[in-house]
Order: C-alpha cells, then structure tokens, then sequence
C-alpha cells in the first residue's frame, strides 16, 4: 500500500448479555472453556448487529449512508434467511441506497478480507471515496452450540463496521498502512471432513458439528502438519505485512499486537510464542468476555485499540485474523499525530 488509508472509525456492536460456563447445565459445560464468557444476541440477526454497528459508526464519522459509495459485508455463519442477500440488507439498514453492497464470504477471515477488498477499490476507482466494511454474526442455538462446536474457539456474537475513505479531509483516527492475506487451499476439509456433499443447510446433522469435521480431516495428516502449516502461515503473514508497512519487528513505533478472540489455550500455545519471535511488541487479547466474533475479530479489534485508546500518536499495531478455509490477515495501522495530514481527532 503506497500511501495510508484513512480508518475514519471503527465501531461494534456487542450484546450486554454474557453467557458464562456456569450458565449451562452441567452436562454441556466445556471442560476447558477458554473464556470468561460469551456475548449473546438472544433476537437480533447477525445483519441486524451490522446495521446497529454501521448506523453508530456513521454518525460517529459525521457521515451520512447516502455518501457511502461501497458496502462489503461479511459473515461466517447462518444470516437468518436462506436464498438472500445480506449485505443489501446491511446497507438499506445504515441509508447507503447509492452504494455498491457486496457480499465477502471467508468464513471467519471475512471481515479481514472485506477491508483488504475495500482498501483496493478505493484506490483504483477515484469515484469512490468512500466505504463502510460491516460484519455481523449470531451463532444461535439450536443449529450451533456456540460453546462446544468446535475445537480452538467458542462462539460470541457482534456486529461491526469499520469506515474506509480517501478523502484528503477525512479525518483518520487510525491509519491503514498495509493489510496482507495469506492460504492453505489444502486445508479446506477441516470444516468439510469426509461428509457427502448435502442438498440443503444442516441436513446431515441438527447442529453445526465443526469437532466432527475436524477430526475426521486431522485423521488424514501427518502428526503436528497443521501447526507447523499453521506457524509458517503466520510468519509469512506478519511478515510481509511489516515489509509492506515498512516496519521491522523490532521498531520501537511498534506498540501493540492484536491477537484474534480464539481460545485462551489455542494463543498461549501458537500465536504469543510465535509473535514473541517476531517482535517484543505487547500482545492484546480482547476475547475473554466476548467469545471470538465469526467474522469480526479484526474490525472488533480496531475497534477496542480506539476505544482503549491503546495507541500514542504515532505508535502502531498489528491486528491479526484467521478463518477456516484457511486463510491469515496481517493489518498494520497507527494513530496519527496531530501534524499528519487530518490531525488527531481522538
């Protein structure tokens, strides 16, 4: 990325509610949790978290949706309708009736790769200068059991929004330097395992059964291939997401890492060591109390890196995201100081 992307704003939309293990009867109480809690939206949709996210966003921005020139959307779990558009729905919610709305799926990596996809548009079409990344996630049961589903994560539900713009007078409360991608294609059985292809959502089984899935695929690996997969992804990613920034590990401009809202063994074991060996800059999880976001860990992570105000004028960050497929991002951003074309408006 040449020049930086303005981040106007980063917002999300969390529900009050908590669900705690203790919540649960005792016999669907995971025994490692990993987590304090997990938000949960007991009626709105994921879309509807969106909206809810994209509409305080907006007004936070001094924006109005009818300026909104493009709308990516992203989610990793069921929208609440079956043969639907969400991210139509997301941008008539925020007023962005002139808008381009597009749908992002990369599973949980969505809200990354929409920013990402943003980032492009907006530098190649100078008609557009203006773009909302929204994401939005429930994970309701009965079709997901958002403690015990899956293996590495629990479930929590949000909305977000993330305010993109090449204005010269935008305003930035944070800028975007650089945001890198990385795959494993041959990873995509994980979530696929050896089930038949199915003609309709959950007709195999009642409940999205991810710990299913997973094993029958690990089954198919040499022992510790998807950690060692899994690390030289990672490395890559942060990697090149500091070259293109033109950062190093060891800048002392580097303040801060935002980890994804993954299980609290699954970061203790894979990405703090890792990230250790990469920079000595502090690692940030906000994911105890939340559960992890589906697809937006990393807008849901710009958000708290403003809302905490965890940056110095000038200092930056690496916020981080994975999603099943696989795929990792990398984004590296800072907070401006006051000199810096638009100021410090924090």
């Amino acid at each position: 990325m040449s020049e930086p992307l303005a981040v106007v704003t980063a917002t999300h939309w969390i529900p009050e509610y908590r669900q705690k293990p203790a919540d649960l009867e005792p016999s669907r109480r995971p025994a490692d949790p990993g987590y304090t809690a997990l938000a949960v939206s007991e009626s709105r949709s994921g879309p509807e978290l969106a909206v809810l996210a994209g509409r305080v966003a907006l007004t936070a921005a001094g924006w109005d949706g009818a300026d909104v020139g493009l709308l990516l959307y992203a989610w990793s779990h069921y929208q609440g309708h079956d043969f639907w558009s969400p991210a139509h729905f997301v941008a008539a919610g925020v007023g962005a009736n002139s808008a381009l709305p597009l749908g992002i799926q990369q599973m949980c990596n969505g809200g990354a790769a929409a920013v990402q996809a943003a980032a492009t548009f907006l530098r190649g079409d100078p008609r557009c200068r203006r773009a909302l990344v929204g994401t939005g996630d429930r994970f309701a049961e009965p079709g997901f059991h958002r403690w015990t589903g899956d293996y590495g994560v629990a479930y929590g539900d949000a909305g977000t929004a993330v305010l993109l713009s090449t204005e010269p007078d935008a305003r930035p409360r944070l800028w975007l330097h650089a945001i890198a991608t990385v795959a494993a294609p041959q990873l995509e059985a994980m979530t696929r395992g050896d089930d038949p292809a199915a003609p309709a959502p959950r007709w195999l089984r009642g409940a999205v059964d991810v710990r299913t899935t997973k094993k029958a695929f690990l089954r198919t690996l040499p022992r510790n291939r998807y950690a060692e997969i899994e690390r030289a992804k990672l490395t890559e990613v942060i990697t090149t997401a500091l070259a293109d920034a033109g950062l190093t590990g060891d800048d002392p401009r580097l303040a801060r890492v935002i980890l994804p809202r993954f299980h609290a063994d699954a970061l203790d074991s894979g990405y703090r060591p890792l990230v250790a060996e990469l920079t000595p800059a502090e690692t940030v999880d906000f994911g105890r109390d939340t559960g992890h976001l589906g697809a937006g860990d990393l807008a849901a992570g710009l958000a708290d890196l403003l809302d905490q105000h965890l940056l110095a004028p000038g200092e930056y960050a690496l916020v981080l995201s994975a999603g099943v497929g696989f795929s990792w991002s990398c984004a590296v951003v800072s907070r401006p100081v006051p000199t810096e074309r638009g100021g410090d408006p924090t």
